[in-house]
């Protein structure tokens, strides 16, 4: 999904043509100027088939229009902040497709996602959301590969915003910083309308208005970026995903 499609889609769901000196803005603010090559990464369509079980490279997505500006700052495993909402552990897998898919240690793998209310932090003023956050942080994340492949973060079920279905962004780095795949994951929408219907307490817009397969980012085929959720309202959530990456 290129870049400029996905700021003109998601503006004009919103109705709001004055913000997009302001988004401009962000595709600026990249996620690392230390790390971050000038890859293709972020603007790659999606394609289909299922990256855990037959080693294709999982989707290339965009990384915007709110990455994280300064991910080096924030290596940490429990990125809920002041943030409330229904628990979720995320463990990620980093696969290696030049390496027979083997796991691959030591990448640095950041991930971000909107609150139950759909903003997110380190932005403000976008359309998106009406309170400013550009001071603040708050799930955002960055770790690093185990041996098996394996990073984990503490975090909550992320909310949504219009025009967009349930997603976490997710950036991996080889050890050196150099950038190596941008995507996104989608959640399952059977436990998404069970959190947003039942947990209201947290979740108070409802289902999201936008599906899977009506999404901007996802519409093209997101079999390889579907995570796999197991829990509960009463207990909490998991979302375990596999990512293949060229390395």
């Amino acid at each position: 999904m290129e870049r400029k499609e996905f700021l003109k889609r998601s503006l004009s769901v919103l109705g709001i043509a004055t913000v997009v000196p302001i988004v401009s803005s962000c595709s600026k603010e990249t996620v690392d100027p230390t790390s971050t090559t000038s890859g293709s990464t972020t603007s790659q369509g999606s394609t289909n088939g299922s990256s855990s079980s037959n080693c294709t490279v999982t989707n290339s997505e965009t990384e915007g229009p709110f990455p994280t500006k300064t991910p080096s700052s924030l290596v940490m495993k429990d990125i809920r902040s002041d943030r409330s909402g229904l628990p979720m552990t995320v463990t990620i897998t980093i696969k290696n497709k030049n390496n027979s898919c083997a796991a691959l240690s030591g990448a640095l793998v950041d991930i971000w996602h909107c609150d139950a209310d759909g903003n997110y932090s380190e932005y403000g003023g976008t359309g998106m959301q009406s309170t400013n956050y550009t001071s603040v942080h708050f799930l955002r994340g960055r770790q690093t590969t185990d041996a098996s492949g394996n990073v984990g973060f503490t975090t909550i079920f992320p909310g949504w915003y219009s025009g967009r279905a349930v997603h976490i962004h997710v950036h991996i780095y080889d050890s050196t910083g150099k950038s190596l795949l941008v995507t996104q994951i989608a959640f399952p929408a059977d436990v998404c309308d069970t959190v947003f219907t039942t947990a209201t307490n947290y979740y108070k817009k409802g289902k999201a208005d936008t599906t899977n397969e009506k999404d901007n980012v996802f519409g093209d085929g997101y079999t390889n970026e579907l995570g796999t959720v197991s829990g509960s309202v009463a207990n909490g959530y998991t979302i375990t995903h596999t990512i293949v990456v060229s390395a």
